[in-house]
């Protein structure tokens, strides 16, 4: 089995800083990505950033320059920095991970449970 947790998360004024991590664990063979997206109600869910296992790193335009995604050198383990938060950075922010776990020949695609960001005065 496959597990993808998250942690962080929290309420913070606008102009701060969050920083949220997800570990995946369990019966894992090898991993493909990971990545943070988030979610606001009645809004579909929507990717932040994902960091691949050949390195490469994609962020969306919302969040350039001021999120900054980190992992260690195995990748499952993933940071989310973000700085500069605004309002509408308020959401569910959920860890993806796209993992072949040992009992599998193809990568599936897991979630955590998510965690709520709310950056509020």
């Amino acid at each position: 089995q496959v597990q993808v947790v998250e942690s962080g998360g929290g309420l913070v004024q606008p102009g701060g800083s969050l920083r949220l991590s997800c570990k995946a664990s369990g019966s894992i063979f090898r991993i493909f990505l990971m990545a943070w997206y988030r979610q606001t109600p009645g809004n579909q869910r929507e990717v932040v950033a994902t960091v691949y296992a050949t390195g490469n790193i994609i962020y969306a335009d919302s969040v350039k320059g001021r999120f900054n995604i980190s992992t260690d050198s195995v990748l499952n383990v993933v940071s989310l920095d973000m700085n500069n938060l605004r309002p509408e950075d308020t959401a569910v922010y959920l860890c993806n991970a796209h993992i072949r776990s040992t009992s599998d020949t193809f990568f599936r695609s897991y979630w955590g449970q998510g965690t709520q960001v709310i950056v509020s005065s």
